[in-house]
């Protein structure tokens, strides 16, 4: 064992004047790792809630497990506490001994399709062999999606749990620069597009469909026209109020031509999108760094090494856009960076002959990446045809300057996986995975039967003991399988810590085996030891 941090801050308490995450242990990863989160400790319950609410302090430290492929998860703080799921088994069913207050989260109730022990999985994209995108194997194979369509996926309970993470810690970088989630309709009037003419050059893109009146819509792939025309409704908006930063995070639609990769191109997706309204030209410039550097926060939180490229406008238009790339190699994006210099473009932004960097002349080199996130600065090119005012400083009508940002909620939980996992078993982002812990007791049966009670205790010793964790420990008890074969159904669907009750539970004291799984480190611990691991 190479030292585990037994650093121990009191949850709610405050930091002085560096975050916890900074002044973490690094000895190891294999420890809680303890982070800041605005959090009033209110979890709204659903993809689409409005996340926090009103949050307190800024600096409010909240253990978090914080094993992550190796490296110290310091500036990784919590994605905050997940609601545990309606099915559970109480403790009386887990083992025999004194009555527990506690239910256990139990893994027979959940509903979770797997193939774990399959070689391959049939998707309806086609064969076996079209599946050479190492996420979507996976993600099908441990029962994490199921396919519906060509392209459209069921997100089950696993990755509904993974998805939430991910949306609270979204919410929270995006509302600590004043941003305020909306909800709009996924049912898009064509007259709004017809007005900025993308209901012609969106092209076969766009998902239309009528009413029983003969009334055109679109299923919306992106909102710039509805929340313009939202905003210019606001007939008193004042330069006072601005800047307004709007957001959400919903369903999008897209008719792929050839939908492929899993999550990573689909019809159905989830995206959190951004429209921001400024006073001026520079105000909206600042606004665009500002959106961009939280960016750089989350993916830097989630442990995904992101490059911010130079991007086309596209079909969205605007003066400037840059795209949020993960680089690996099944990305579709080519990506030209120079090593001397921080630029960095998709090729399809320059020269085609230009193989010098335009910074600094320097050579080009090239790899691919996934575009998990865009930005652009729109000017005014909605709120001229839309009519968005606000009043100025003189009492007079301006135009607002606008941006829009966006980030594939469902694309990035794959991609994470695509870049974390390996060939044979996930591996998620230390915030995102669905559950920290699973504790695996012994086969019913067998002669280590008599320490399946001491699991039951230790399950409510780590809850009591951290209560960060609590929803958060998942026992194993389908305690018709073997120990071995939990254990490896455990390494497929990537919990951080597995911890089991083996031969030296029976031991005087008893030591459970704890297994940081993205390091491979195997300890053996008492009850105590455990929670402090």
């Amino acid at each position: 064992m190479t030292g585990c941090s037994s650093l121990r801050y009191t949850a709610g308490s405050h930091c002085l004047s560096t975050p916890c995450w900074r002044i973490s242990s690094k000895k190891s990863c294999c420890r809680l790792c303890f982070g800041c989160v605005p959090c009033d400790g209110r979890v709204e319950n659903g993809l689409e809630g409005s996340g926090y609410g009103s949050w307190g302090p800024r600096h409010q430290c909240l253990p978090v497990l914080g094993c992550h492929h190796g490296r110290a998860a310091d500036k990784m703080p919590s994605a905050g506490h997940l609601q545990a799921p309606a099915l559970r088994v109480r403790s009386s069913q887990v083992s025999a001994g004194r009555p527990r207050e506690r239910e256990a989260l139990a893994a027979v109730p959940l509903f979770q399709p797997q193939n774990l022990r399959e070689d391959q999985v049939l998707s309806l994209e086609g064969r076996p062999g079209d599946l050479t995108c190492k996420s979507q194997r996976l993600m099908l194979q441990v029962g994490l999606i199921h396919p519906a369509s060509p392209g459209c996926y069921h997100l089950l309970p696993y990755t509904v749990r993974a998805m939430e993470k991910l949306v609270r810690v979204v919410d929270q970088e995006m509302q600590a620069i004043g941003g305020q989630k909306v909800n709009m309709p996924s049912l898009s009037p064509a007259e709004l597009w017809r007005a900025t003419s993308r209901w012609d050059s969106m092209g076969k893109e766009l998902l239309r469909l009528r009413d029983r009146h003969g009334k055109e819509y679109c299923l919306g792939p992106t909102h710039e026209e509805a929340i313009t025309a939202l905003v210019a409704s606001q007939k008193t908006l004042s330069y006072k109020q601005l800047p307004v930063l709007l957001y959400q995070v919903t369903r999008k639609f897209r008719d792929e031509p050839r939908p492929r990769f899993g999550l990573l191109r689909g019809r159905e997706f989830y995206m959190k999108d951004m429209y921001t309204f400024d006073s001026s030209p520079e105000a909206a410039r600042r606004t665009y760094s500002l959106v961009c550097d939280a960016y750089g926060s989350l993916f830097d939180r989630l442990g995904l090494q992101c490059l911010q490229v130079q991007a086309d406008v596209g079909s969205i238009g605007g003066t400037m856009s840059h795209e949020f790339q993960l680089p690996v190699d099944v990305g579709e994006d080519r990506l030209a960076l120079c090593p001397r210099c921080s630029f960095s473009a998709n090729v399809e932004t320059l020269d085609l002959a230009q193989t010098n960097c335009p910074a600094c002349q320097g050579p080009l080199t090239e790899t691919k990446g996934i575009e998990v996130g865009h930005t652009f600065y729109l000017g005014t090119k909605y709120s001229s045809i839309f009519n968005a005012q606000f009043t100025n400083v003189h009492g007079k009508a301006s135009l607002a300057e606008m941006g829009c940002y966006g980030l594939g909620v469902t694309r990035i939980l794959a991609a994470a996986i695509e870049v974390l996992s390996a060939e044979d078993c996930i591996r998620w982002p230390g915030l995102l995975a669905p559950y920290q812990v699973c504790l695996i007791p012994p086969k019913k049966g067998s002669k280590e039967e008599a320490a399946a009670e001491l699991t039951g205790h230790l399950y409510d010793h780590i809850t009591e003991a951290v209560p960060q964790l609590r929803g958060e420990v998942l026992l194993d008890d389908r305690t018709h399988l073997t120990i071995g074969n939990r254990l490896k159904d455990a390494d497929k669907l990537g919990y951080p810590f597995v911890i089991i009750a083996g031969k030296r539970a029976l031991d005087e004291p008893a030591h459970f085996e704890v297994r940081c799984q993205n390091t491979g480190e195997v300890v053996f611990l008492t009850k105590r030891e455990s929670w402090n691991y």
